[in-house]
Order: structure tokens, then C-alpha cells, then sequence
């Protein structure tokens, strides 16, 4: 099985920063694309920022200049850094990953528990 576990979420004030980040555990071959996405109250989930193998990160229009997502492949991790919060970036922030078990299987999407981040003064 994998294992995807969120931490670094909480209580900031606007204009604040906080660090996500998320460890991948398990059977795991390679892990190919890896993000963040978040839900917000009464809202639909939605992609805050991508990053592949290679390190190349994509992010939506309301984070970016803001946040960062980087990755580390030995440690099977994705981080997101996240600068100059506002209200509006309160929801819950889910891992996502597409994990390759073996050389001979397809990638299977996993989801992490999802972390509440709240920006509030």
C-alpha cells in the first residue's frame, strides 16, 4: 500500500506563511507528478500547484508569486511554501501523488488526508 501523510497546516494571520509538506510511504517504484490541492468552505476542490519527476512546477493563478512547491525524490516528499496568505487561501490542503509500484504497473493517483489551513487574524 501507499501512505500519503500531510503536515505543517494551522492558524495563520493574513500575510503570514506557512510550510506544507507531505512524505510518501509504501510500496513505491517512482512517483511521477505530485501536488497540492485544496477545498475551501462550499467550494470545489481545486489544483493549487503541481510539480513532475523533473522537478518542472505549475501552479494556479491565485498562488502564484505566492507559493512555492518543490520535492524531494529521495525522500519521496513534496513541500509547498506558502507566502503573503490571505483569507480566501483557508481550506484544506489535500497531497496528491501518482505513485508507480513497480517498473511493470501503471501509476494509481493517491490522496493524502487533507490538512486545515486557516488564515484569519
Amino acid at each position: 500500500q501507499v501512505q500519503l501523510v500531510e503536515s505543517g497546516g494551522g492558524l495563520v494571520q493574513p500575510g503570514g506563511s506557512l510550510r506544507l509538506s507531505c512524505a510518501a510511504s509504501g510500496s513505491i517504484f517512482n512517483i511521477n507528478a505530485m501536488g497540492w490541492y485544496r477545498q475551501g468552505p462550499g467550494k470545489q476542490r481545486e489544483l493549487v500547484a503541481s510539480i513532475t519527476s523533473g522537478l518542472r512546477p505549475n501552479y494556479s493563478d491565485s498562488v502564484k508569486g505566492r507559493f512555492t512547491i518543490s520535492r524531494d525524490n529521495v525522500k519521496n516528499t513534496v513541500y509547498l511554501q506558502m507566502n503573503s496568505l490571505k483569507p480566501e487561501d483557508t481550506a484544506v490542503y489535500y497531497c496528491n501523488a501518482d505513485v508507480q509500484k513497480s517498473r511493470w504497473t501503471l501509476p494509481i493517483n493517491y490522496w493524502g488526508q487533507g490538512t486545515q489551513v486557516t488564515v484569519s487574524s
